[in-house]
């Protein structure tokens, strides 16, 4: 099995610092957008180097996706930066009217997203931000497994026509996908062969099933392990390219089984390949407050949840 090394724990929210930086340097319609969270969301070094493309709209979340929905009439390409939560459920109704259903070209950043947010509780941890965004026609949905990944794709979807969710989160993670790849959208990354299992995760949740395939393996099982990255346009092929070799799936993601992941791979099985699947994922619940180690443990959102659907599974295999 192609093992991965860590190269040091990294928050992807400086993944997406790092790529707008870039962007700052290389496009001159990129402009940045932020809801009085220039540092959670790592922005000041944008902000220094392009105070002229850089607008701190405060506490207005509204207000912010309706002005960078204006500034694309202009050609510009906003990337707006504020936590999850506010990203989506705050203004569901502006990124649907004035966004999605316009067309209009605004890259919508969310930070801190899902329980591993920690400390600040179910209020600000957002677990269906996924769902909201995958069901707006147009949109692209981008969910990151660590700090390099998050910058390529940073990068990558302002060479993108059309609005964008690209979700990160507060916490350091394992960084192990190469400093140099080019992100591709919508191309899902089969990162080990197996053939026993077919394991797709998304977000912190990548790191997990790859550290659940080495507890697998040493049980002789042989898992497959495909990071998903983009929800939305998913990378039907890639699933069912692997699950007509191994005959079932988990699917695993740091969001609610309702409106995931989970159920856009559930979708596709089932009107091309019915296939056992179990998922990892919380179940219909708000979060609580912690550290993010204790409430993936709690929620059942690490490597040990993966290994038990995963043996799960196979007992359903036919």
């Amino acid at each position: 099995m192609k093992t991965y090394t860590n190269t040091g724990n990294k928050d992807t929210r400086s993944g997406f610092g790092a790529g707008l930086t870039e962007l700052g340097k290389t496009n001159n319609n990129v402009v940045a957008l932020c809801a009085d969270l220039i540092g959670s969301l790592k922005m000041d070094e944008f902000k220094a180097n392009h105070p002229e493309r850089f607008f701190q709209v405060g506490i207005a979340e509204a207000n912010m996706i309706g002005l960078a929905a204006g500034m694309t009439i202009g050609g510009k390409i906003p990337f707006t930066g504020t936590f999850a939560n506010f990203s989506t459920g705050r203004v569901y109704d502006q990124i649907r009217q004035s966004v999605a259903y316009s067309d209009k070209n605004v890259k919508i950043c969310a930070s801190h997203a899902g329980l591993t947010l920690g400390e600040d509780g179910a209020t600000h941890q957002i677990l269906e931000d996924i769902g909201l965004m995958k069901m707006l026609p147009g949109m692209t949905v981008i969910n990151t497994c660590d700090y390099n990944q998050t910058k390529a794709a940073t990068i990558a979807i302002a060479e993108h026509h059309g609005p964008v969710y690209l979700r990160f989160g507060r916490p350091k993670v394992a960084n192990f996908t190469p400093e140099d790849q080019t992100f591709e959208i919508g191309k899902a990354l089969k990162l080990t062969d197996g053939d026993d299992v077919t394991i797709v995760a998304t977000g912190h949740l990548v790191w997990e099933a790859l550290e659940a395939a080495k507890v697998l393996q040493e049980k002789g099982i042989s898992a497959e392990i495909i990071n998903i990255h983009t929800i939305k346009p998913l990378d039907n092929k890639a699933i069912l390219d692997s699950v007509s070799k191994t005959k079932c799936i988990v699917t695993a993601e740091e969001h609610n089984y309702l409106g995931g992941l989970g159920e856009s791979v559930a979708r596709v099985l089932s009107q091309h390949n019915p296939t056992p699947q179990e998922f990892v994922a919380t179940n219909d619940t708000f979060g609580e407050s912690g550290t993010p180690a204790q409430l993936m443990e709690k929620y059942g959102l690490n490597a040990n949840a993966i290994v038990k659907a995963t043996e799960t599974v196979l007992k359903r295999k036919k």
